[in-house]
C-alpha cells in the first residue's frame, strides 16, 4: 500500500524530492473516521561495529580508534501507519486496508519536521478532538486528558482595531 501526496501515489524512496529528510503524515481509519498525526524519517543512521580487520586497516589515527561505524538505512516508512496504541491494534487485527495514508508536508530536516508535525497538530486541533484524533499528547508535554475541563473559545484571535 502507497502513500498519497497531493494527487500523486508514492511507494518508492526514488519518488521524494532529493533533500527531503522526512515527512508529516495524517493516517484515517476510514470505518471510524478517526486520524492520527505524526510524522516519519526516510532513512536511520545504524551503528555498526568495526570488525578485526577494518580495525586492523585503521593506521595513522591519533587518540581513540573508533570501534564503530555510521550505516545510513532506509526505514520502514513504506509500511508505517503510527505509533499510537490504538492504530497498532487494529493493524494486529488485519485492518490495514481500512487506512488512508496522507503525506502532509515533505521536510529537509529534522526541525522543520517537528515544527510541521506541531502546526497540523495545533491546526487539526486534535487535542481538543479526541472522538476525531487518535492523538493524544504533543510533543509529551501537552495531553488530551490535561485539557478535559477547559471551554475551547472558537474564535481565539481577537479583532484588531
Amino acid at each position: 500500500m502507497s502513500w498519497t501526496y497531493k494527487t500523486h501515489k508514492i511507494g518508492d524512496i526514488t519518488q521524494f524530492p532529493e533533500n527531503t529528510f522526512g515527512f508529516v503524515y495524517i493516517v484515517t481509519h476510514n470505518p471510524t473516521g478517526k486520524s492520527y498525526i505524526g510524522k516519519k524519517v526516510l532513512f536511520h543512521n545504524k551503528k555498526k561495529r568495526l570488525g578485526k580487520k577494518e580495525l586492523a586497516a585503521l593506521t595513522g589515527i591519533v587518540g581513540r580508534r573508533p570501534t564503530y561505524k555510521l550505516e545510513v538505512k532506509e526505514s520502514d516508512w513504506i509500511n508505517y501507519y503510527g505509533s499510537q496504541k490504538d492504530i497498532k491494534q487494529l493493524l494486529l487485527e488485519g485492518k490495514k486496508d481500512e487506512f488512508e495514508r496522507t503525506i502532509l508536508k515533505m521536510c529537509p530536516n529534522k526541525k522543520a519536521m517537528t515544527y510541521f508535525e506541531i502546526k497540523y497538530q495545533m491546526i487539526y486541533q486534535v487535542l481538543e478532538k479526541p472522538d476525531e484524533f487518535f492523538n493524544d499528547n504533543i510533543l509529551g508535554k501537552f495531553f488530551t486528558k490535561d485539557l478535559q475541563d477547559i471551554d475551547f473559545d472558537e474564535n481565539l484571535v481577537p479583532e484588531v482595531k
